[in-house]
């Protein structure tokens, strides 16, 4: 059997090494690093592929939730809604713009921001809701969209974790995630599911005039060399990291089929095991396309468990052991713990399993069997 990897770049890479190879020597040969033909090549490719209107490439996907936020020109003080179960990224970009984060409870089964909390949570200083895509999966965007309207919100996509997804509305029609709010941002961090080789990031919008404005943000306010029309930064993605996510696109689709395929047969090798809750799935297949495989434990020892896998060779995470609200830097009086029911047991249980393209049955039959045993011995 194969070392078992959390994610196999190394083995992905050797399927796809003449393309990638090919389109890094282009860059080095043409030596356009910044904003090259690379670059505005694999934008278009990526608008076409998502059906949205813009694709404003950025440095990272930490750089695209801040640059998303900073081109809706919220004020310091506006209220920003978004899930206490995440990465510390989605909330650190509003403290930094001195906007006030409003952190809530997430539902049980998605691990995405919870509809009824949202709704309790708005304010006349709420100005924007930002829903994550957790670990692949969309959020209830038909729903959070509604909400937005009812009161005039912007919505913003943190869609790091779900590119590719298809979220599916009630009447059937479909959209991509990270084309549905006013403006999305993801991240192409190595181990997302269209990842580079460094950092890259994107922020996605059709509106045309949202998506003038941002191009001036990420380029230090330039629409016109050393003419400074916006407050802006610096943060661009670099023609070699545009070259290897442009070879790597036309593979996403079959990445994250390949994904769902892992998650299948995790699914079947854990059925009807009551203390081992496999990841719950809304709506049809691609709305789910799994950049973490994260389960619950319940009656035995998660952290135990890590401990173990580790022992067998079999790396393994927890996304996330720790609430944002009992974060030091995102404490605030304002927060009740029993806001927090969901987050708070979450924490405690959730281990995510490798999961990645090149996973075969044999290591998943290995890892699947070590996760079971552990917990039939331990309850």
């Amino acid at each position: 059997m194969n070392k078992i990897q959390m994610v196999d770049l190394k083995g992905q890479y050797s399927k796809i090494k003449n393309v990638v190879d090919a389109s890094i020597a282009e860059v080095l040969d043409n030596t356009a690093y910044i904003n090259g033909p690379k670059v505005h090549e694999f934008q278009k490719n990526l608008e076409q592929y998502l059906g949205v209107k813009h694709v404003i490439p950025c440095a990272n996907g930490t750089d695209a939730l801040q640059i998303a936020m900073m081109g809706l020109n919220l004020k310091p003080g506006d209220e920003v809604i978004t899930a206490d179960f995440t990465f510390a990224a989605t909330v650190e970009v509003i403290a930094l713009l001195q906007l006030t984060p409003v952190l809530v409870d997430v539902d049980p089964d998605t691990f995405n921001i919870d509809i009824d909390a949202i709704k309790k949570a708005i304010t006349p200083k709420t100005k924007a809701i930002v829903p994550v895509h957790l670990f692949g999966q969309c959020a209830n965007m038909e729903a959070i969209m509604a909400i937005a309207k009812e009161h005039n919100l912007y919505v913003i996509e943190d869609n790091a974790q779900a590119i590719g997804a298809t979220y599916t509305y009630a009447d059937g029609t479909k959209a991509k995630a990270g084309t549905i709010g006013h403006v999305a941002s993801t991240s192409f961090f190595p181990s997302k599911n269209l990842g580079c080789y460094g950092d890259g990031g994107a922020i996605f919008t059709n509106d045309d005039d949202l998506a003038h404005y941002i191009r001036g943000i990420v380029n230090h306010g330039m629409y016109e060399r050393y003419h400074h029309d916006v407050v802006g930064v610096n943060s661009r993605l670099d023609s070699i990291q545009a070259a290897v996510l442009d070879a790597k696109l036309p593979h996403l689709d079959d990445y994250n089929k390949a994904r769902i395929k892992a998650a299948n047969a995790y699914d079947t090798a854990f059925k009807g095991h009551e203390n081992i809750i496999t990841p719950h799935r809304e709506g049809d297949e691609d709305n789910h396309v799994f950049h973490q495989y994260t389960l619950k434990v319940k009656g035995a020892d998660r952290d135990a468990l890590v401990k173990h896998l580790g022992e067998k060779g079999i790396p393994c995470g927890v996304y996330y052991p720790i609430p944002l609200h009992l974060q030091k830097a995102y404490k605030d009086s304002r927060y009740n713990e029993e806001d927090f029911a969901v987050t708070n047991q979450l924490v405690k249980e959730v281990i995510s399993l490798p999961m990645h393209t090149e996973l075969d049955d044999e290591q998943i039959e290995f890892i699947t069997s070590a996760v079971i045993n552990f917990v039939n011995s331990n309850l």
